[in-house]
């Protein structure tokens, strides 16, 4: 009865890690299957940060002897055109760098799309790939990922079942996803070449991944809603042999996840379920806790949930108390411990939980922040140039010799001159670049009585690429963690928990403070989960409510204009919001303090939520680093 809504089977899994096992284990059997059955694996395969997990298992699962890719031909999904194979951002260079280079593949059996040819021959090839697909017997096992328009490959909306491998120009919003990794909206291709859809549902087996939170209302499209152009992936619905894999952040809106009391009766009304269905009736109804009736619930299939007592106003009152209970005032706030902000990038901590580190450096908590990446990728160049200048004037104006430095600072203008959009930057460049993030995070987190002493900056290994595609995390990375750890002794620790990061950077740490956590000397901290610049957590999903008034979310924002040079235009702003990330903070900020004040809580200006966990002794979350 749970999935009766969905109309393609979804496998759900706690987290990617589980999912990329997962799919990577049915990927290892077909192959050992068809070599055993005396035929190629003939394997269609995709790009993405979704793939990374599953090729770095198969990689493992081949160097471990468990598997020979010999005897596979693979087609890949698609390529940007135009584009250079050589370009850091080709599908080609994705390929070797991340699966083929690392397994006994012989190159002749791997199909690339092309994105360098001229547009006639292009044509011509798109004809050749299919008609080479079509002599190995057709693809046996596709991979697929999910665009956050529905797309599968390129098959941008508006794309018809019967469509082949073909050019197509891509969506604004697509173009909008692949501005990191080419440092800005303007440097993404116009099109690009793809399988098209009837060319994907003529392979025997379909296996599509989608993790995170910024796939979840896609997803249930894709799933729960009608076949049509609109959403390529609901095509999929169409197919003998399909099942997606997700984890719980892009499966959240699925009907048995968010409302399951609307396709079953449930027996296990425990307090997190009898929350969200008591402030998803309020929000249905438009009244607050204490006045929904019997009525209310009886109407909107919650039968199950008025059984569990003994009136309506018990069930109201209860709930009623326990979101109550979530806001810690003042005088609830803890006092006199040792806290570690982990922020992923420099400006993290302000954004998403400002006005909570203001409160708890106000009352005596000794707060360091650790900045995890320097974030040196989201600089403008010109930033460069106006701190070279200013740089070259003081030195001039205080009479200090500036000629090793003018060497310097002229290698930087000569390279900043020439630079193509997707070059990665000089040495001394990302130098700059870091220190200015450095600069604004110090003044960012004084603003909120922060000291400077208390600013550490990590610069963890895995962000070393210069690149927006980062490294696995390492046993580098996790000491440099732990370090920090064994030498502050935290009673608290925050973490950035924001499953919607569409560059990914914030799991990648959330993964690594967790393995550093599990190998800690010390007692236990508190781990208090917040949200990034993307979502808030919802009020039924929160542990912590933390109230700010007026002033202490205008300090907050003043903490957040010290990061000039994310300011105005930030490089990376994320493609669902094109406001700047001060102004999606006090929408967000402010909103849950509206919907508290609709439930029937006190008002308040604004509020900050956070998921509080217990860390234990217990054997690591995470696979070892497959790298």
């Amino acid at each position: 009865m749970l999935t009766s809504r969905e109309k393609i089977p979804v496998l759900v899994f706690d987290d990617h890690e589980a999912v990329a096992d997962r799919v990577a284990g049915e990927i290892v059997a077909f192959v050992q299957k068809s070599e055993a059955a005396g035929v190629p694996a003939v394997l269609g395969l995709a790009t993405g940060s979704t793939s990374l997990g599953v090729y770095r298992r198969l990689i493992e699962a081949h160097q471990n002897g468990g598997v020979s890719f010999r005897n596979c031909v693979t087609f890949n999904l698609d390529e940007y055109y135009p584009m250079s194979p050589d370009s850091l951002q080709s599908h080609h260079q994705f390929m070797f760098a991340n699966l083929f280079d690392y397994l006994d593949l012989p190159r002749e059996s791997i199909h690339l799309l092309r994105g360098d040819l001229l547009r006639e021959k292009a044509l011509q090839h798109c004809e050749e790939y299919e008609q080479a697909i079509r002599e190995v017997g057709g693809i046996g096992l596709q991979i697929l990922g999910l665009g956050r328009m529905g797309h599968i490959g390129f098959n941008e909306p508006g794309s018809l079942p019967g469509t082949r491998t073909r050019l197509i120009r891509l969506d604004e919003v697509t173009r909008k996803d692949a501005a990191a990794d080419f440092f800005g909206e303007g440097n993404v291709p116009e099109e690009a070449v793809s399988m098209g859809v009837g060319t994907l549902l003529e392979s025997r087996r379909l296996l599509l991944v989608a993790t995170g939170e910024h796939k979840a209302a896609i997803l249930r499209r894709a799933v729960e809603g009608d076949v049509g152009p609109e959403v390529a992936a609901s095509y999929l619905q169409n197919h003998a042999d399909v099942t997606f894999f997700v984890d719980l952040a892009a499966a959240r809106e699925l009907t048995r996840i968010k409302t399951p009391w609307l396709v079953e009766d449930l027996y296990d009304w425990d307090r997190r379920a009898t929350q969200r269905a008591a402030l998803w009736l309020c929000d249905l109804k438009d009244k607050s806790i204490l006045t929904l009736q019997r009525q209310d619930y009886s109407e909107n299939r919650l039968f199950g949930l008025l059984k569990k007592y003994e009136s309506v106003d018990h069930l109201n009152q209860t709930v009623f108390d326990w979101v109550r209970h979530k806001i810690h005032e003042r005088k609830r706030l803890f006092r006199n411990r040792r806290c570690i902000c982990f922020s992923p990038h420099p400006d993290d901590d302000v954004i998403s939980m400002g006005g909570t580190l203001l409160k708890l450096s106000r009352v005596g908590n000794e707060i360091t922040v650790a900045y995890m990446t320097s974030g040196n990728i989201a600089v403008f160049d010109h930033d460069v140039l106006r701190h070279l200048d200013f740089i070259l004037l003081t030195m001039e104006d205080l009479g200090y010799d500036s000629t090793q430095f003018r060497v310097i600072a002229d290698r930087v203008r000569d390279f900043l001159q020439t630079k193509e959009p997707t070059t990665v930057d000089l040495p001394e460049v990302q130098v700059m670049k870091t220190n200015i993030r450095r600069t604004e995070a110090i003044a960012g987190a004084g603003v909120l009585g922060i000291p400077p002493h208390r600013c550490r900056f990590l610069d963890l290994p895995f962000y070393h690429t210069g690149e927006v595609r980062k490294s696995p995390i390492s046993e580098e990375d996790v000491g440099i963690l732990l370090h920090l750890m064994e030498e502050v002794r935290p009673d608290v620790v925050f973490v950035a928990g924001d499953l919607s990061d569409p560059h990914g950077t914030h799991s990648v740490c959330k993964e690594a403070i967790y393995r550093a956590l599990d190998r800690y000397s010390g007692e236990s901290p508190e781990v208090w989960l917040y949200r990034g610049a993307w979502q808030e957590w919802d009020v039924d999903e929160a542990d912590v409510l933390i109230p700010l008034s007026h002033d202490e979310f205008s300090t907050k924002l003043q903490a957040i204009f010290k990061h000039e040079s994310q300011k105005d235009s930030a490089m990376f702003p994320g493609a669902c919001d094109d406001r700047e990330f001060w102004e999606r903070v006090q929408q967000r900020n402010t909103t849950t303090a509206r919907l508290l004040h609709q439930f029937g809580l006190p008002e308040y200006y604004a509020m900050e939520a956070f998921v509080v966990e217990t860390m234990h002794s217990s054997p690591s979350r995470f696979p070892p680093n497959l790298s």
